[in-house]
């Protein structure tokens, strides 16, 4: 049997809903609490005849009209006369303090609830044009500042920030560490970017670009790909295609960010990345700041652009078309990339140039015709191949890919020697397949910044020494701190013996290379800053993961730092455009040098190494400068 339920219970419960409703709906009924009161007095004092002494009675009318004075501003009772009219304006003035009171105490309380909404960062986001960037990492400063260069040209740029952290915290945060924002406008909001609700918030459907950052989790992979899912999936997504930059960790996770990806994203394998470019950075002293240069929006850059002009023309031809840009590679009709193609390459409608310069408003086609003096070039010199003794101090994450990656290049006969306190060390090492024959590895277990462990390694046999954070065990700033007393005693041990040592340190944080700087070692990798800005680069430019994928791949073409000496004389003044003609005559293609030159100032820490310069400016070189080539051997 049912229960009868009463009217009195179905009004209360009418009642209850309506005050959970919230501010609005508690205004409402105060709203009609007062208009009950002020129509029941003005319709009483009209009826009784109540009147002010000395006045007529009064209508219905005026009745209502002085109820309302009274409800609203109790200083209105004041100038009333007779007790009737006194008496009976009271009880409409109590109603009114009432009612404003409870005002007063709702309205506060719905605007603190407001503010509390707005602090959770939970409100909408109605910008256009903006980039996104989902989770929050130690990377998102350098990516930050790096768009902020970059949308410096652009009007009223947006970049929205969602992560799993509070609204205020990380606006605090970003303010503390990223000084002049420019006109860049940062927008943060908390929620879970794999959430399609959630990612609603900041609404991809009229963004730039969205950058998807690996977060700070246990499986930062698996949110990074739900996030790309979610977005790509959306059934209220729009219908042109996505910009999405993701970031990931493990090589495997690749083909299933492909498959639920497609087209629409561009994927950075983050330790891939760093791994590959601290094997090069060790072999070629200086590649990490051509890197760098590459990626920084403060410097040059590379762009994808189409120049009809030059559609028929041979690509080697092609090199010497412009003045202030440097063309290194095509972009195929079908998107596919090509570096340094061969030079007979015929350059076709619909494809795009790869060209490396300050600006895209700098790629000009040049207007001069160039003549060439033939006996400033010169023959390179053979280059003896041979075995080679590599040493790694410290560990982390990107050690196995470092060894892997280091296998690929050295010769047959070439040695490993690992030293580093990570316990575990040889059971990680194990899944790793290469010939014995290619690298024999040797593992030592011990604390790689202690002074005597390094003198028992005898350095000075190693012809590389890569030093590498161990940040998978400690935070960033002290496996930095690690980093940096390892190097001051390598540094220490070239000194007492008088002989140079070749190392390659990886640092964490950008802020500790300029203490670093005092060990004087040949390269610093600085991991954090490198992701960022491929991610950066990666958002403004859709093929700029596949370009940095054929530079860092040993099938490909990638780019060496060769003696100036295989290329042109010394000693003479060269402009870089016999640089280029001598270079194309070998298939490969000059992009800049490396002079090393005491004293010189080097604000941003390239090591003397320019890249893209005027094809007409003229340097005298010297034997020990390099010169910067995109080569395929």
């Amino acid at each position: 049997m049912k229960n009868k339920v009463r009217l009195r219970d179905k009004l209360r419960y009418e009642f209850d809903k309506t005050m959970a409703a919230g501010t609005g709906a508690l205004i409402g009924w105060l709203g009609v609490i007062s208009l009950a009161i002020i129509l029941f007095f003005g319709a009483f004092v009209a009826l009784a005849g109540i009147a002010p002494e000395g006045a007529g009675p009064m209508g219905f009318g005026e009745a209502v009209w002085e109820s309302m004075m009274r409800a609203m501003d109790a200083g209105t009772i004041g100038g009333d006369n007779g007790w009737a009219f006194r008496f009976t304006m009271i009880f409409v003035t109590f109603g009114g303090i009432f009612i404003v009171s409870a005002l007063i105490g709702v309205l506060n309380s719905g605007l603190e609830a407001k503010l509390d909404i707005l602090r959770k960062g939970r409100s909408k986001v109605l910008e256009e044009d903006h980039t996104i960037i989902l989770n929050w990492s130690s990377s998102i400063f350098d990516i930050i500042s790096e768009l902020v260069i970059a949308n410096e040209s652009r009007k009223k740029p947006r970049i929205v920030i969602m992560a799993n952290r509070d609204k205020v915290e990380m606006e605090d945060e970003i303010a503390d560490k990223i000084a002049d924002l420019k006109n860049t406008r940062i927008i943060c909001r908390s929620g879970d970017p794999t959430d399609l609700y959630d990612l609603g918030i900041v609404n991809p459907q009229t963004s730039r670009s969205i950058i998807v950052l690996s977060p700070e989790a246990d499986d930062p992979d698996s949110c990074v790909i739900k996030s790309v899912l979610a977005l790509t999936n959306d059934p209220k997504r729009r219908e042109e295609r996505y910009r999405v930059v993701a970031e990931l960790r493990d090589m495997e996770s690749r083909e299933l960010g492909v498959a639920v990806g497609g087209d629409e994203v561009q994927l950075v394998l983050a330790d891939d990345l760093i791994a590959r470019i601290m094997v090069q950075s060790c072999r070629q002293s200086g590649l990490s700041a051509v890197y760098s240069e590459l990626l920084d929006f403060d410097g040059c850059e590379i762009y994808t652009v189409e120049q009809k002009e030059l559609v028929g023309r041979p690509f080697g031809s092609a090199l010497m078309a412009y003045e202030s840009s440097t063309l290194i590679g095509i972009v195929t009709a079908e998107g596919q990339v090509q570096l340094n193609p061969p030079m007979e390459t015929l350059l076709t409608e619909g494809m795009k140039l790869i060209v490396i310069a300050e600006d895209d408003d700098a790629i000009k086609l040049a207007q001069v015709k160039r003549e060439f003096n033939r006996s400033l070039l010169s023959s390179p010199a053979p280059v003896e191949k041979r075995p080679e003794n590599t040493l790694i101090l410290g560990w982390n994450r990107r050690g196995p890919l470092i060894v892997r990656e280091l296998s690929r290049y050295v010769e047959p006969g070439s040695e490993l020697t690992i030293c580093a306190s990570t316990p575990g060390l040889a059971e990680r090492l194990m899944p790793m397949e290469f010939p014995e024959s290619q690298m024999k590895v040797e593992i030592v277990s011990e604390d790689s910044s202690n002074r005597g462990v390094l003198n028992g390694l005898d350095i000075h046999r190693f012809d590389h020494v890569l030093v590498l954070g161990y940040n998978d065990d400690m935070a960033d700033q002290a496996a930095d701190t690690r980093t940096l007393v390892t190097l001051l005693h390598l540094r220490k041990i070239a000194e007492s013996s008088g002989r140079h040592i070749s190392v390659v340190s990886e640092m964490i944080d950008v802020r500790n290379r300029e203490l670093a700087e005092v060990s004087k070692a040949d390269d610093f990798v600085v991991s954090n800053k490198l992701v960022s800005l491929m991610l950066s680069q990666a958002s403004e430019n859709e093929f700029m993961s596949a370009i940095f994928g054929s530079l860092l791949d040993e099938n490909g073409s990638e780019i060496y730092l060769r003696p100036v000496e295989d290329y042109v004389v010394t000693g003479k003044p060269v402009d870089f455009a016999t640089v280029v003609l001598a270079a194309r005559s070998r298939g490969e293609v000059a992009i800049g040098y490396r002079r090393q030159r005491e004293g010189d100032a080097d604000e941003r820490n390239l090591g003397g190494v320019v890249i893209n310069p005027t094809k007409s400016d003229k340097v005298v070189y010297e034997p020990k400068d390099r010169i910067v080539v995109l080569a395929s051997n």
